[in-house]
């Protein structure tokens, strides 16, 4: 399309400026004042059979002597009333052409006409070049200046939506990076407060590059924010966020997200995954493993659902989100630094601040020196601290936890999750969690039934104790004095089937064989009526503690 606008150019140039020092002398039959009009704009086609001959003549040529060309330009020229074609060759490129008419004079173009039109073109050609390189920098630079400009708005609406501060939990240390690349992507992540004290983490990345993405991302952030606090739950945010974009987003963009609500009080965290790379748990001895949920990107189908799953950060624990700009990023052999790569950081480093650092420092050495950085990058890390030797709640008697629940039926449904959640937390094995949550409900139902008789106005007292290796779960009823006898024999099932025996009788022996100890307490001297059952669970390392999901 170059040539073809050289062609045009040139073409207007026609009669009116190619031979004005020619005319000058050349004797005319006109009166001097009868001047010509300019030149009709002929078009041709970059494809034009006229081009190539050109090229290749480099020298004036008659239109009546190019019938067997085949040339729809030559037609054209034809029509507009040109003669003789001079072509504008420099370098061996075809630059230009420079049309002429008749000559007023009604003679046609001698030998000494076309040598001096022949000099002129080789003296045209280079200084037409450089002209049209000039103006094709010209608007380079306009381009570049264009892209800048665009790039410039991307970072400054992306960095608007990014979190000023990081939130101050208790107990809880959270640190995070972002680092956007020159051709910017539409990462983002967020911390929204909820009203009950939970925190909502956010974490996300736009398809495709520059304004359009940064542009789905705010519109992205902005409903989060609005749905977040109001739904609380994260796959009903995810399945709201998805029906509204799905309406407006642009085609061939989508969104990858995350949505993780954290208790801090006890480590208790829900989830739901749009299409993003998995969170990497890190256990206090370093065993690393996935928070897995499904679900679809954003902004692709509407009506979707998403999985909600939860889990429970223990003391020691920590959490790397992240975004694809790491994991996918490339060496010069054009390896990838990989998933299983940023799977070994995080169980090879202590969270916060130090696993961000390590995560930067690994990926600088992988690409080497002056890689140009291909996407953003964004590590989110949140840490649930260790507890140190002077922690409070590590004196002798202290209650890692305390609970006062009426006596209403299945009020023991809440008891056994606070219970299991707080086990996790002092380092118990999942498995054993399991059955310590089986004991607990089994043991806080009699106690209700038996000890409190579904009296609402009693309440069953539970008190959760950490000791040297292991955990004390006390319950508490009203029942009165009760002592432990021997070890229950072991019920007979084909007579409780046969209803020949009441099928009552499994919760002691079921109990028994869920925890380590059963034992009783004696009722203190200011309450005669209070009836305490101590289940003692001793701890274990294991890593097997997947998530459940709803």
């Amino acid at each position: 399309m170059a040539v073809l606008d050289r062609m045009r150019t040139l073409g207007r140039l026609g009669r009116s400026s190619a031979l004005a020092r020619r005319r000058s002398e050349i004797p005319s039959q006109r009166p001097p004042s009868d001047e010509p009009a300019p030149a009709p704009q002929v078009d041709i086609a970059p494809d034009d059979p006229l081009l190539d001959h050109l090229r290749r003549t480099a020298s004036p040529v008659d239109l009546d002597t190019l019938d067997e060309l085949g040339s729809p330009a030559v037609s054209a020229l034809r029509k507009a009333g040109i003669v003789l074609v001079v072509p504008l060759v420099t370098a061996g490129e075809l630059v230009g052409v420079l049309n002429l008419g008749p000559r007023r004079s009604e003679q046609g173009y001698s030998t000494d006409d076309r040598r001096l039109l022949d000099t002129l073109a080789g003296h045209a050609a280079p200084a037409l070049r450089v002209g049209q390189l000039v103006r094709e920098h010209e608007a380079e630079a306009r381009e570049v200046e264009r892209m800048e400009q665009e790039l410039r708005v991307a970072q400054l609406i992306q960095q608007q939506f990014l979190p000023q501060e990081l939130p101050a939990l208790p107990g809880w240390t959270v640190q995070a990076l972002y680092r956007p690349a020159r051709t910017v992507g539409g990462d983002f992540y967020d911390f929204v407060a909820l009203d009950d004290g939970r925190l909502m983490v956010v974490c996300g990345d736009v398809t495709d590059k520059g304004v359009p993405a940064a542009l789905v991302m705010s519109s992205t952030h902005a409903l989060l924010r609005e749905n977040g606090p109001r739904l609380v739950s994260p796959g009903a945010v995810l399945a709201r966020v998805n029906d509204l974009l799905c309406a407006s987003i642009p085609e061939h963009m989508f969104v990858t997200c995350l949505v993780m609500v954290i208790d801090p009080a006890d480590g208790r965290v829900v989830f739901a995954n749009a299409g993003h790379n998995l969170p990497y748990l890190r256990g206090p001895d370093g065993g690393v493993r996935e928070l897995r949920a499904t679900g679809m990107p954003l902004g692709l189908l509407p009506g979707q659902t998403y999985d909600e799953v939860d889990d429970v950060v223990v003391a020691g624990e920590s959490m790397l989100l992240h975004s694809d700009g790491l994991a996918e990023a490339h060496d010069a052999q054009r390896n990838l630094f990989g998933f299983g790569r940023v799977r070994r950081l995080v169980g090879a480093t202590p969270g916060g601040r130090t696993l961000i650092d390590r995560c930067l420092s690994e990926l600088a050495a992988f690409t080497g020196p002056g890689a140009e950085q291909e996407d953003d990058i964004t590590l989110v890390t949140i840490e649930r601290e260790r507890r140190t030797s002077d922690d409070p709640r590590q004196e002798p008697g202290h209650a890692e936890l305390t609970l006062h629940v009426p006596s209403d039926p299945g009020g023991e449904r809440d008891v056994v999750d606070r219970v299991g959640e707080a086990a996790l937390e002092l380092g118990m094995a999942w498995d054993r969690v399991q059955r310590l949550r089986t004991a607990v409900g089994e043991t806080v139902g009699n106690a209700m039934e038996h000890g409190n008789r579904h009296d609402p106005a009693l309440t069953v007292d539970v008190a959760v104790y950490a000791t040297d290796d292991g955990v004390e779960v006390h319950v508490s009823d009203r029942g009165g004095p009760f002592e432990l006898s021997g070890p229950d024999p072991e019920p007979d099932l084909d007579a409780k089937l046969a209803e020949e025996q009441t099928p009552r009788g499994w919760g002691l022996f079921l109990v028994r064989h869920m925890v380590d100890a059963v034992d009783t307490l004696p009722a203190p001297d200011d309450d005669p009526e209070r009836h305490t059952v101590v289940l003692t669970q001793a701890l274990q390392d294991s890593d097997a503690r997947p998530g459940r999901t709803r």
